[in-house]
């Protein structure tokens, strides 16, 4: 089913303007719903809930056996198909390979339906207590969750208070162990474009004379980067780091043992920025920029002596997990709109803005159960870090519900590739991951 499940082009609404008529929303939405209707749970209840001008959201209930509530997460919308896949290899057609299967949104997050519900049934299975649960699985994650606020509103009554948040969207640091995700930084992304000319004009009358966009545009940046270390000049997108996250980042580089740095597919002699601990927290606590699209080119080949009108890039900008997003979006503005070079008209589109999320204080319970799943499901204990990704309906829930645990884990380890070419599901760490939030399930019924 989840071969399936991969073969559908569901681009995530950002991407997919057009996605109802497209109908690949549907066709995800009904095969999930399909296969959880078919799962033996005691009191399963299955419904796509549609509200008016919404993508849909899966809907499921499990009623519980002791006190209190979980509310699961995971999202079916995905990613573009990006280029560069591997030979064999492509992100609508799955392909099984070394125990991994590869495929556009298997592991971000197509398996969190699946894996959820499983979980359910290893509890039910072993006669083990486990609270009432909640699943929600939405289908505009990968657009910043715009409708999501909307559902949880509207089935609030439904929901309840849950006293467990479980998350199966984030990352895992290695292959080995159970990786719970204490942190999630903010993003900013906007269009910034920079105008010198109405039309392009021959760079031999004009260069000298008219200033170059593309010259422009890269003093702009320069304004909230430092080109030479890549660190965010502007202090409000800065936070102090708690201490516990800093020894948290520290325990998590001996765990990842140099992998915080060489997972990634370096080209050449490239070196990273930081390493160790450093390159943990540079990851997940610090503020970074990156130019993810650009305009105003022509193609290589196209290039001609002309000197172009304008140019714009696509900032995405990772804001630390406390860090207010309305603040460092002023900041933003004022930084690059104001006085710009030569008096160029410079425009900045900002698309998304959202703050971060910080876990609450963990308790004990919640503790102990993570590290007993992660040894018996993998052989060693748990490790908890944060992550450099967005989840923006953790800082959503964070504010409704600032009394419940949150187990925040995921599948997506080095190499996965989420969002790029060549994402890929390693299975045995699923399987291992749904016994651990049984696992979980059942200690925090036992704790209640």
């Amino acid at each position: 089913m989840l071969s399936d499940f991969l073969r559908i082009p569901n681009k995530s609404p950002a991407f997919a303007p057009d996605w109802r008529e497209l109908g690949h929303m549907e066709r995800a939405v009904e095969l999930v719903a399909q296969w959880c209707r078919g799962r033996k749970l005691d009191g399963l209840k299955v419904e796509v809930v549609r509200l008016p001008g919404r993508t849909p959201l899966l809907f499921m209930e499990v009623p519980g056996t002791s006190p209190g509530t979980v509310l699961m997460y995971g999202h079916i919308d995905k990613q573009p198909e990006f280029e560069g896949w591997s030979e064999g290899r492509s992100p609508w057609e799955p392909v099984l390979r070394d125990g991994r299967l590869y495929g556009r949104g298997g592991a971000d997050d197509g398996y969190a339906a699946f894996a959820a519900l499983s979980a359910l049934e290893v509890v039910q299975t072993q006669n083990l207590p486990h609270a009432r649960c909640v699943v929600l699985i939405e289908a505009s994650e990968e657009s910043g969750s715009p409708d999501l606020e909307a559902y949880v509103e509207a089935l609030s009554a439904r929901i309840g208070r849950p006293d467990l948040v479980v998350c199966l969207d984030s990352g895992c640091g290695n292959y080995d162990q159970l990786w719970c995700t204490t942190s999630l930084r903010g993003t900013l992304v906007g269009d910034l474009r920079v105008d010198v000319l109405t039309e392009g004009v021959h760079s031999g009358d004009a260069s000298g004379i008219v200033p170059s966009s593309f010259r422009i545009l890269r003093q702009l940046v320069e304004r909230i980067e430092d080109g030479a270390t890549g660190e965010i000049r502007l202090p409000e997108l800065h936070v102090d780091i708690p201490h516990e996250r800093i020894a948290q980042a520290q325990v998590a580089q001996e765990a990842l043992a140099g992998l915080e740095t060489t997972a990634f597919p370096w080209a050449g002699s490239t070196r990273p920025v930081t390493e160790g601990a450093d390159a943990i927290l540079a990851r997940t606590w610090k503020p970074a920029l990156a130019v993810t699209a650009a305009a105003g080119f022509p193609a290589l080949e196209d290039g001609g002596n002309v000197m172009r009108s304008h140019t714009a890039v696509r900032l995405s900008i990772r804001l630390p997990p406390t860090c207010d997003s309305e603040r460092a979006q002023a900041a933003l503005e004022r930084a690059l709109l104001t006085d710009p070079p030569y008096g160029a008209s410079v425009s900045l589109d900002l698309s998304k803005s959202s703050t971060g999320w910080d876990a609450p204080p963990l308790e004990d319970w919640l503790r102990v159960a993570a590290d007993d799943a992660s040894t018996k499901a993998f052989g060693r204990e748990a490790v908890w870090m944060g992550e450099g990704g967005s989840i923006p309906f953790m800082g959503m829930l964070g504010e409704r519900f600032p009394e419940a645990q949150f187990l925040i884990t995921g599948v997506l380890g080095p190499s996965s590739n989420a969002h790029g070419p060549n994402e890929f599901l390693d299975l045995a760490t699923a399987h291992r991951v749904v016994v651990s939030v049984a696992h979980v399930l059942a200690a925090h019924a036992r704790a209640r």
